[in-house]
């Protein structure tokens, strides 16, 4: 059974800082890409970030500089390291794993609200 469980998230002031995780089982995860979606409310889900599994990375521009995608296959998990957090940052943060044409397999989401 695939599971993708992400933590990490939560309430933070503009400017600060927070890592998410997402611990994937169920899947040979190191021949996956990865990926971090965010929805805001009222919002088309969006890409935040990208991963393959020779670990190339991509960004939206509006990330780009804040936050950074990384991959431990050893420890079957992928990261976003967002600094620099903005109030247009605030969603709920979804960690994706797909394989060649197959259909992408999500976690079950995470809130992360940047405000003071």
């Amino acid at each position: 059974q695939v599971q993708l469980v992400e933590s990490g998230g939560g309430l933070v002031q503009p400017g600060g800082s927070l890592r998410l995780s997402c611990v994937a089982s169920g899947i040979a995860f190191k021949f996956y890409n990865l990926g971090w979606y965010r929805q805001a409310p009222g919002k088309q889900r969006e890409l935040v970030a990208s991963i393959t599994s020779d670990s190339r990375t991509t960004y939206a521009d509006s990330v780009k500089g804040r936050f950074t995608i990384s991959r431990d296959n050893a420890k079957i998990t992928v990261y976003l390291q967002m600094n620099s957090l903005k109030p247009e940052d605030t969603a709920v943060y979804y960690c994706n794993a797909k394989y060649s044409s197959e259909a992408g397999r999500w976690g079950q989401g995470i809130q992360v609200t940047v405000s003071s």
